[in-house]
């Protein structure tokens, strides 16, 4: 499979599904950030799944990045995002996500503290090739305190299991981990379910009454 880094999303063929307005019953907005390395996929996530055209702060990459950014594992990124994608999706008639995609070079890590004010949950993307580049974002989100789960895009490396990522990124087993194409909308549309999933369930065992002898 070719690798899932960002492009630009062709224009939609004749005859393709229109994506929806923001519906009015809308009652309910959750702020999510799609964290991760270098080349990871985070603005390609946020394009396939957005259903309005997603705001990016994407720049072509020149000369002045050599000997700053690794583009050993990503030669043909010819783009990078130097502040933010921003894009929304409605999951039901009531619930709303507004995605925040963080920028992947660690010059512009910076930002990702800012980006995660108000944030509920968060995606961190991995490659599987490069899973130590993955390390800095769940650092970051565990120092915040904030709830994520963990979706590895298929670049078509080397097979590992499940069992294997999450010793290698050192997951609890409550961290939901799931595979996903970040450039199919249903794909990604199921990482978010996941991870709705998952904010859900934290919220409903902190509400629940403690058990009483």
């Amino acid at each position: 499979m070719d690798s899932a880094t960002s492009e630009a999303n062709p224009a939609p063929a004749a005859g393709a599904e229109a994506r929806p307005p923001l519906l009015s019953t809308a009652a309910q907005g959750l702020k999510i950030v799609v964290v991760g390395g270098f080349g990871v996929g985070k603005t390609t996530m946020v394009r396939a799944v957005s259903d309005i055209r997603p705001l990016n702060t994407e720049e072509t990459m020149t000369r002045a990045g050599e000997g700053v950014d690794d583009l050993s594992a990503v030669r043909g990124k010819t783009t990078t995002t130097i502040a933010f994608d921003f894009g929304r999706i409605s999951l039901n008639d009531e619930t709303v996500l507004y995605l925040f995609g963080a920028p992947g070079q660690e010059r512009f890590w910076f930002l990702w503290d800012r980006l995660f004010a108000g944030t509920l949950g968060a995606v961190v993307l991995v490659d599987t090739r490069r899973l130590e580049d993955s390390w800095y974002a769940i650092d970051r989100l565990e120092a915040h305190g904030t709830p994520f789960i963990v979706a590895r895009n298929d670049f078509g490396g080397p097979p590992h299991t499940t069992d294997q990522v999450r010793e290698a990124l050192d997951l609890p087993a409550g961290i939901p981990l799931l595979d996903c194409d970040a450039r199919s909308r249903e794909s990604s549309k199921n990482v978010l379910l996941t991870l709705v999933n998952h904010l859900y369930d934290l919220s409903t065992a902190r509400s629940a009454p403690e058990n009483t002898p």
